[in-house]
């Protein structure tokens, strides 16, 4: 399988050396040349200093190829712009975004980005531990049909987006810490 991250944090990271160990074809692309340093010794795979935010960069490292898009940064605006650049420019069919507001997470799904929110996924581990009552299992958000009748995206008008080489991206609402 031909899979892209976005992100080479300790998240991203580990699911790159995880993959590539498995055997999977794996690029990972990150803003910091010492992000990479996180990567195991072992890594077979690519690791390309870009922005994943930017869609030159990600046809450059073939993005466009990928099987599995995964927008793992720390930040939920760029997984958001890099997973909306992958679903809509790219056309990748199998695109995550890590979200780490449960409120974005569960917007961005129903807009049309599949989402996997660590709030809820540590919320749930937490009270399972505790023995305490759980909801359902979190999991990845489906992801909403991403354009409207008129062949506009819901993310985009939602978060006030612009145009960017014919895909429409945008600033999204900043997120109180």
């Amino acid at each position: 399988m031909n899979i892209v991250i976005v992100g080479c944090g300790r998240v991203g990271a580990t699911m790159a050396g995880d993959l590539d160990a498995k055997g999977h074809r794996v690029t990972i692309v990150d803003i910091s040349t010492r992000a990479f340093e996180r990567l195991p010794a072992t890594f077979g795979g690519s690791a390309v200093r870009g922005d994943g935010t930017d869609e030159d960069t990600l046809r450059r490292i073939g993005a466009a190829e990928a099987d599995v898009f995964l927008a793992l940064t720390e930040g939920d605006n760029r997984n958001v712009m890099a997973a909306q650049l992958a679903t809509e420019a790219l056309e990748v069919k199998q695109v995550v975004a890590k979200i780490n507001d449960v409120v974005r997470a569960k917007a961005y799904a129903e807009l049309g980005i599949a989402t996997i929110c660590r709030t809820d996924l540590m919320t749930h581990a937490l009270l399972g531990y505790m023995g305490l009552p759980v909801g359902p299992t979190p999991r990845i958000r489906e992801a909403a049909p991403h354009t409207h009748p008129d062949g506009t995206s819901p993310v985009a008008a939602a978060i006030g987006g612009s145009t960017v080489g014919g895909t429409t991206v945008g600033a999204l609402p900043a997120v109180e810490a």
